[in-house]
């Protein structure tokens, strides 16, 4: 990227990396050895491309913690910067000098020289085990970060992937020459599919589907590598029905990114979103029950909810400050109770996140990290009837809140014989097929369903 404007006010320059808006960075985000960084890069374009390995530099002296951005950069400066946030709303991309390239087990660090390990790695003998193995096959001017995968790891497989990335980062240098316009991508990440795996394969995957066999094909040679024991989850996909539908990954996003969210036993959720912050109403709907007392109905719905919530926020991605309204509990037990509980549900979320206690008001307040934009699915669909001048609920769920309102019928009111009323499109669609849909809730509820 090229530096476009120096803002010393905020310690900070703005760099020209080819989006719309020029991307933020801030003079922390440099690296220490950001001078023997930017001297490897002017070595490469005067040598075209022809430089020495890493480990045989010398490197220069760090830059001042508490130093000025002006100090270190200059308008129209080429630097190397990594998008670390991607553009959000207004904002443009958000960047770093101190590069790092992930793979699998290990993160590889050019120009640092320390070795980290991932804290969620609790055993103290692993940790010391990994830290020694690491410094010792490690280049000179190389930092690494040992990723939880990694756990158990022999040498031979932690090796061979820190050669890999060591490769990979002395291989870019071999492109620059002298008339290299910027910006310009000076490494990428992998493909979408790759990276998913790198970060998220792990022993409860049993199987992939795939419905392209070219990319199937890809992904178990990246399998084999990083993996090999699971190569034979791999399947191509042959059936004739689309792949997500067939998943039923499409009635899942209708049913996942509406404003209202259903969960156990007629409760819901409303989410709303904000340029600020995104707020999240816990309702019970008609799930008191009888023989509860208003306090437990409370707590009971509210740990439901919570477990939903985590779901939420990592399927839709949310980011920033998340504000739970929660059903008001008296108690200070069951507070806590439910304070304890979101922690520990969102203990698996891989996105850095903080917690607080629930307020005086019933007000849960979490900070997620925000990288990207948040995932936002249009679900609603237009009607056939007004032909888009309003909007009616997706479609594929209709038929499963027929079925619910049905089961409740039966349940309370006791009757067995129904006439259903509904729109010719959906009667139509109940009625199709060898064995139709409400023949099947005939049986199932022992009832007698006319549709008209």
């Amino acid at each position: 990227g090229k530096v476009k404007k120096i803002m010393p006010g905020l310690n900070a320059a703005f760099i020209n990396v080819g989006y719309e808006r020029d991307a933020f960075l801030h003079y922390l985000d440099l690296g220490a050895q950001f001078r023997t960084q930017h001297k490897y890069y002017l070595s490469a374009v005067q040598r075209q491309g022809r430089v020495s390995p890493v480990h045989k530099i010398k490197p220069e002296a760090d830059i001042d913690k508490d130093g000025k951005i002006t100090d270190v950069l200059t308008t129209g400066q080429t630097v190397i910067v990594q998008i670390t946030k991607e553009p959000i709303s207004t904002k443009g991309p958000r960047l770093a000098s101190e590069i790092s390239i992930a793979g699998r087990n290990l993160v590889l660090i050019p120009f640092s020289d320390k070795v980290s390990i991932s804290s969620k790695i609790e055993s103290t003998e692993e940790k010391n085990r990994l830290k020694t193995l690491v410094t010792s096959i490690k280049p000179k001017n190389y930092g690494v970060i040992v990723r939880t995968v990694a756990e158990g790891k022999k040498v031979a497989v932690l090796d061979a992937e820190l050669k890999e990335l060591v490769k990979k980062w002395e291989s870019a240098f071999t492109a620059i020459k002298k008339e290299t316009k910027t910006p310009k991508l000076f490494i990428g990440e992998m493909n979408r599919t790759s990276t998913i795996l790198r970060d998220m394969l792990n022993v409860t995957f049993n199987s992939i589907h795939i419905n392209d066999h070219a990319l199937a094909e890809d992904i178990r040679k990246y399998i084999r590598e990083i993996a090999p024991e699971k190569e034979k989850i791999v399947k191509v996909y042959k059936g004739t029905i689309p792949i997500f539908d067939h998943f039923n990954v499409n009635k899942q996003i209708k049913a996942l990114f509406g404003k209202t969210v259903s969960f156990k036993h007629g409760a819901y959720l409303i989410i709303e979103h904000t340029e600020a912050l995104h707020v999240i109403d816990v309702n019970s709907g008609n799930r008191a029950r009888s023989g509860n007392n208003q306090e437990s109905n409370a707590l009971e719905v509210n740990i439901e909810a919570a477990t939903e919530i985590a779901r939420q926020l990592r399927l839709r991605d949310m980011g920033g400050i998340i504000v739970v309204d929660f059903i008001d509990m008296q108690s200070s037990e069951n507070k806590q109770l439910l304070y304890e509980k979101m922690k520990e549900i969102m203990a698996n979320d891989r996105t850095k996140h903080n917690i607080l206690p629930l307020s005086k008001f019933g007000l849960m307040q979490i900070t997620r990290q925000r990288v990207r934009p948040e995932m936002n699915i249009i679900t609603d669909e237009k009607c056939p009837s007004c032909l888009g001048t309003g909007k009616t609920r997706p479609t594929i769920l209709f038929t499963d809140e027929i079925e619910r309102a049905l089961s409740f019928i039966v349940e309370r009111i006791k009757t067995r014989k129904i006439i259903l009323n509904v729109h010719p499109f959906v009667a139509s669609y109940l009625r199709c097929g060898l064995f139709p849909i409400f023949r099947k809730w005939n049986l199932k509820y022992k009832i007698l369903l006319k549709v008209q």
